[in-house]
């Protein structure tokens, strides 16, 4: 089905950094799934971590699933074929585990997407006890430890961190498969190891708070890894055919301690846990050489905040810049980058900068304890603007608890400040204010509290909207309310939501977190039909009242949920805990007490604890500079369209040019020319070819190809040119290349071209045509009678409207073989027009995957 799925390279799995193993050779199959669409579950850290862990493993096998698009869906279903892994192409109905990683509310459908287009059962009541029979069905993730409109459909939910948890789990269902347990017992038997929840063990009782069914049985809490420093990371990674994040993600440090009471993730990852330098620099270099990534992005919940920022950043632009790697730090707080950390970003690129005060007024972000001043945030803009920065992107939030009407006015009044803070006579800064209706979550001080409705929303956003429109260089942008709307009734739901998911998804609710597939009338009428109202969900929660989640430990005491709760309303800010007094959340092994986290088997108290590479930041305070009247001095103008910045002069240099023929064959040949571009770059990575670089804003690596081959229409003679900074010989470049080349894509020769030649198209080529469907005598025929043709007009659709043009003259060779192949000599000296375009043209009524068509030659003017 490949050639009729759009976006076919996401289905064939033979990514450099893949890992294929025969299913047969050992005791553990594995699907990994996301719930969402390749390109974004390609940029999901976690499933890259878990995939390298398993299958290092020689007894394992993990592969990869991401939920196919809506057409792609109906194309499975169409045929008749279930949902299968990317690697062995394998039904996951037949793997022993089919694991989801669940990050957000949005994607619960998703879930019931996969599990019905794999042909499961959607709730786990209905598989049986025969464990052989279906695979075991976990899920984990940011989600998991508040997902009880999941849990009727699932065996397991994992809670907190995977890295030791899961391959503890692989264990058991290999002991358990070897010993032919049921599933029952699996599942009995997984509760034991500590961050391990099965719902089907816990029912409501009259009050309404879930309790276990059974005596004895440990309390399911939030499981990290202690000792982060030496947690698993995965330096050989999956290179993608595209992705949302298409570049290194280095995971610098996990968990945040800042105390945004609005913030799940900074309860949910406590604590807070950093890589030491030593480390982090060998996965750096380790992954670069290994992956071929042109772009490096340092991950953690506040990058700015990792104590030995500095040191890695400053050190890793070094590194970087030799080779045109660009490094980016996203997640940066107000206030936490210093002068000589801007200076080097700004050498980089100035496109804009991000940063959230999340409310506008001071009184409201110390309710949320933001840690924001007015002053910091206009110090923090001044100094954008003084390294050359002209674009600002503020995040706020409407509907925060303790919101009045004079905190939506701040938020233009602060969003004026911004736009006008280099001062008179200097020029204006483009702002952006991006808004978000605040969600409450559970595990936050904020998990109480209302959400506002959907008509308060609109009425907020269209104020801001309206005043915004009266503002020269602001702008305003908003996230659907309707979304957040949902989001809030599946973030704080229990188990009755589960029938709502299920009515949902049967009403084509699916991909709710796209703009373009979410709807809220599935939604609505589920609720409904279940008997269930909104705002059961979105209203606010008695303090004494049960809470969907409370059998789970997050590893936060619900004490220290209240105290931040009051002190919000009393507008107490409270400081972070890695630099100043702690705050006893629970979370940390203290002298008042252990940590209230489950342990590793065989890890001693004193393990959970902040840890940092230097007590203190290894930044310091930046100024304003002035000028002797104590004005802000004039920043350096951007750079203009006919004054690029420099670059490294070796790295421009034209030493030598080849062209490298290639042939594109099997799954290599949906792989678009789009994709290939950034593969072929990255391959030349990871072979060590010192490229020449173009000059510009952008420096890009000269390489150059001829006319794109359709996806789908395999060759043996395709090629691209590329320039290199060294004369190195061809032997040695095809030494080096062609172990790097993508499967499918196999090295033939190279041949040496001026440097400074331009790519040109071939005037000539030659294809073979293989027909595979049913009627090959009408296939036959049809082109027996075109050849036999003086002329055939064909109409096509192009970007200019509809073109019509007489076809026959493209052919100069139309010839059959004894084995019924078609051989054609295709000539493009006057227009050229896809081959299987022509194809189709002659034979309109034969099907897109019954033609194989492979390019066998080319020849130039």
């Amino acid at each position: 089905l490949l050639s009729l799925l759009p976006r076919p390279s996401h289905y064939i799995g033979t990514e450099e950094g893949s890992v294929h193993k025969d299913p047969a050779s050992v005791r553990l199959h594995c699907a990994l799934a996301f719930p969402d669409l390749y390109e974004v579950g390609m940029s999901y850290l976690g499933h890259k971590i878990l995939y390298t862990i398993l299958n290092d493993r020689d007894d394992v096998f993990a592969e990869r699933v991401f939920a196919p698009c809506a057409e792609s869906g109906k194309l499975l279903r169409e045929h008749g074929v279930p949902l299968a892994t990317l690697e062995s192409d394998t039904d996951i109905a037949a793997t022993h585990m089919f694991a989801f990683a669940v990050t957000h509310e949005l994607c619960f459908t998703n879930v019931l997407y996969m599990l019905d287009l794999a042909g499961i059962p959607l709730r786990a009541a209905d598989r049986g006890d025969d464990l052989f029979r279906w695979p075991l069905i976990v899920a984990g993730g940011g989600c998991a430890i508040a997902a009880e409109p999941l849990a009727p459909f699932m065996d397991l939910l994992l809670l907190g961190e995977g890295e030791e948890m899961v391959p503890e789990l692989c264990d058991l269902i290999i002991l358990a498969r070897a010993e032919g347990w049921s599933r029952s017992r699996l599942i009995r038997e997984a509760v034991a190891i500590p961050g391990i929840y099965a719902p089907s063990l816990y029912a409501h009782d009259a009050t309404g708070a879930l309790k276990p069914l059974c005596e004895g049985l440990p309390t399911p809490g939030r499981r990290i890894v202690a000792d982060f420093d030496t947690a698993a990371y995965p330096e050989r990674q999956v290179v993608p055919f595209g992705a949302v994040h298409n570049r290194l993600s280095l995971e610098i440090a996990r968990g945040c301690t800042r105390g945004c009471r609005f913030c799940q993730a900074g309860v949910l990852y406590r604590p807070s846990r950093e890589r030491s330098l030593p480390n982090l620099e060998k996965i750096l270099e380790n992954c670069l050489n290994d992956t071929g990534f042109d772009d490096v992005s340092f991950l953690a919940l506040s990058a700015g905040d990792f104590s030995a920022l500095k040191t890695l950043f400053l050190g890793t632009m070094d590194r970087c810049e030799a080779e045109q790697i660009s490094v980016s730090l996203p997640s940066l707080r107000v206030g936490s980058i210093d002068d000589d950390i801007m200076r080097r970003l700004a050498g980089i690129r100035r496109t804009g900068a991000t940063l959230a005060p999340e409310a506008g007024s001071q009184r409201l972000r110390d309710i949320i304890n933001k840690g924001v001043t007015e002053e910091g945030l206009m110090l923090h803009v001044r100094k954008l603007f003084e390294h050359g920065w002209q674009q600002v992107k503020l995040y706020f939030m409407i509907g925060l608890p303790g919101e009045t009407q004079e905190d939506i006015e701040a938020i233009v009044d602060l969003c004026r400040k911004v736009r006008d803070a280099a001062g008179r006579g200097m020029p204006r800064l483009q702002v952006t204010a991006a808004i978000s209706p605040f969600v409450p979550k559970s595990h936050t001080p904020f998990q109480w509290e209302p959400q506002i409705t959907l008509e308060q929303v609109r009425e907020r956003i269209f104020y801001l909207r309206d005043a915004f429109k009266q503002e020269k260089c602001l702008k305003l942008r908003w996230h659907e309310p309707e979304m957040s709307f949902l989001e809030g009734i599946l973030s704080r739901a229990d188990r009755r939501i589960a029938d709502v998911v299920e009515k949902a998804y049967r009403k084509g609710a699916v991909f709710s977190s796209w703009v373009e597939h979410f709807s809220l009338e599935p939604w609505l009428e589920a609720l409904s039909e279940c008997g269930l109202t909104a705002e059961e969900y979105t209203g606010a929660r008695s303090l004494d009242a049960p809470l969907p989640w409370d059998h789970l430990n997050a590893g936060v005491s619900r004490d220290f949920l209240l105290r931040e709760r009051r002190r919000a309303f009393e507008g107490k800010v409270s400081e972070d805990c890695r630099y100043a007094a702690c705050r006893h959340c629970g979370a940390c092994d203290t002298a008042a007490g252990p940590s209230l986290l489950p342990r590793t088997p065989g890890l001693d108290e004193g393990t959970h604890h902040n840890s940092l590479n230097f007590p203190q930041r290894d930044q310091q305070e930046h100024q304003p500079t002035l000028d002797e009247n104590g004005r802000l001095l004039m920043p350096p103008k951007p750079p203009k369209a006919t004054e690029p910045p420099a670059i490294n002069a070796a790295l421009a240099v034209k030493a030598v040019r080849y062209r490298v023929w290639h042939t594109k064959e099997a799954e290599a040949a949906y792989i678009s020319q789009l994709e290939l571009q950034s593969l072929l770059e990255r391959a030349m990575r990871r072979a060590r070819l010192p490229m020449a670089f173009s000059q510009g804003f952008h420096p890009l690596p000269l390489i150059s190809f001829g006319r794109a081959l359709p996806v789908g229409v395999e060759s043996q003679a395709e090629w691209f040119s590329i320039v290199l900074r060294e004369p190195l010989g061809t032997t040695e470049v095809m030494k080096r290349l062609a172990p790097r080349m993508l499967k499918g894509m196999r090295l033939d020769r190279l041949e040496a071209i001026p440097v400074n030649d331009k790519s040109v198209g071939a005037v000539q080529e030659t294809f073979s045509v293989r027909f595979t469907g049913p009627d090959k005598a009408r296939f036959m025929e049809a082109w027996n009678g075109f050849a036999a043709s003086e002329s055939f007009l064909f109409t096509r659709e192009t970007k200019k409207g509809p073109r019509t043009a007489d076809i026959r003259p493209l052919f100069e060779v139309i010839e059959w073989d004894e084995h019924g192949t078609l051989y054609l000599v295709t000539d493009w000296s006057q227009t050229y027009i896809s081959p299987m375009t022509l194809a189709r043209a002659i034979t309109p009524w034969a099907e897109t995957h019954q033609l194989k068509i492979m390019k066998l030659s080319q020849m130039f003017a």
